[in-house]
């Protein structure tokens, strides 16, 4: 039975007074988006918790966790290394977190905001995929990048994603966005997953990865959430970052007990 939210491609083809296959085709459009995910016979619309919010939204939520996330990442690197960096506000955090440090660092990057962040950064080499740039994002997407990907033999892939579940592994928004990252996952020899808890325990529309597949996570999460008991029951190393709520509740202890 359909639900309100589901429609089937013989009905959508008698409303509009087109073939299936033209209805087919605007739905595999829409299901790239993120907007609806097809099923057999017709698509059921994405509901707004389902939905990718705007990069500027997902930039300032969790904005001090994600620069604590992003310290720890840029801790994990080291001198020299052939680096790939993620497009999003985690990534684009960790951007921000590597100027400075004076690492030599090459970085293969689909982001171009990441892209610019480090493009003037001293002895750092910054190398933009290609491909199809999409818009909100500044993110490069499509085959053009998977193949500038698959050229490159790097360190390390620094991956945001959208959701980290026990049983159903990395998950993100957007079709596209995520085969770049499968792409990115296997030219890199360790794969580090960088994600504020409000991913733990979230599923979400497309499959990039399973747990083992991943090398490190990096949180803010508590340690004992079952997605990261999960992931360390599978070799997966976790590291845990102080929330920013912790910072706060420590220094406002600290200042009553100088009172």
């Amino acid at each position: 039975m359909r639900t309100d939210r589901e429609v089937g491609f013989a009905e959508l083809a008698a409303e509009f007074d087109v073939s299936e296959m033209t209805i087919r085709r605007d739905v595999e459009s829409l299901e790239m988006l993120g907007l609806v995910r097809r099923v057999v016979g017709g698509a059921i619309a994405l509901s707004r918790k389902d939905s990718e919010p705007s990069f500027a939204t997902r930039v300032a939520n969790a904005a001090e966790e994600k620069r604590h996330i992003a310290d720890a990442v840029a801790d994990l690197i080291g001198p020299a290394e052939t680096l790939i960096l993620d497009s999003g506000s985690t990534a684009l955090a960790v951007a921000r977190s590597l100027r400075g440090r004076g690492l030599g660092l090459t970085i293969v990057t689909p982001s171009l905001l990441a892209a610019l962040e480090l493009v003037n950064e001293a002895d750092t080499t910054v190398v933009l995929t290609g491909g199809e740039l999409r818009p909100g994002e500044l993110s490069l997407i499509g085959p053009a990048a998977e193949d500038t990907l698959g050229n490159y033999n790097c360190d390390t892939f620094v991956m945001g994603v959208a959701g980290i579940d026990g049983e159903r592994g990395i998950s993100d928004y957007h079709q596209s966005e995520s085969r770049v990252k499968r792409a990115a996952s296997r030219r890199a020899d360790r794969v580090v997953v960088a994600a504020d808890k409000s991913k733990l325990g979230r599923v979400t529309f497309v499959s990039i990865a399973a747990l083992a597949e991943v090398d490190v996570i990096i949180t803010d999460g508590p340690s004992d959430h079952p997605a990261l008991v999960a992931a360390r029951s599978l070799g997966v190393e976790v590291v845990t970052v102080a929330s920013h709520e912790a910072d706060s509740l420590s220094s406002r202890a600290g200042e009553a007990g100088t009172r």
